[in-house]
């Protein structure tokens, strides 16, 4: 695997290396002992799954709080997503920056997302699915999110979502929580 490092603090941008032959390939996609030696959370507890079927489908911006933080590695298994995250960790030298990264079937890139750090995607293509990786057991008391088109992180999305919960349309600005 070919681990490279995004913008954010600690996150990564994850490609294999395939090898190839006429069946077609094999690639690792995770080994504990490579993301230890990259100070990544190797201990993911957790897998799960989310089924988009419409273009343009938005979720996020999703993360938990203390102490319940997790990390993620999120691929893409069917379709393709716009993925973004935003740093939300006091004292971290890029807190409240954001990038993103397009995962699709075709490129099997992965995204490592570390505690602290909210995530969300926009879908851009019909029947997308997401597989997570999760590094700690979700706790409904302590989920939070941050809304996608929040101001105070002014997120350059490549299009307005066509579907999108209430509740994640719907997280106070920002810079209204105390």
């Amino acid at each position: 695997m070919i681990f490279e490092p995004l913008p954010l603090k600690g996150s990564f941008l994850i490609r294999p290396e395939p090898h190839a032959d006429a069946r077609g390939f094999f690639a690792r996609t995770f080994c504990s002992r490579e993301f230890a030696e990259h100070g990544l959370n190797e201990n993911l507890r957790q897998c799960s799954v989310s089924f988009n079927s419409v273009k343009h489908t938005l979720r996020g911006l999703h993360y938990q709080l203390p102490p319940h933080e997790e990390a993620k590695l999120v691929r893409c298994t069917q379709g393709a997503a716009h993925h973004v995250i935003v740093d939300l960790r006091d004292g971290s030298e890029t807190c409240l920056g954001w990038t993103s990264v397009e995962l699709n079937s075709d490129n099997h890139h992965q995204l490592y997302v570390p505690e602290g750090v909210a995530h969300g995607f926009i879908t851009l293509a019909d029947a997308t699915e997401i597989f997570y990786q999760i590094s700690a057991d979700f706790s409904a008391e302590h989920t939070a999110g941050v809304r996608w088109d929040d101001p105070a992180f002014d997120i350059a999305w490549p299009a307005d979502p066509a579907v999108i919960s209430d509740r994640d349309s719907g997280y106070a600005d920002y810079a209204a929580r105390s």
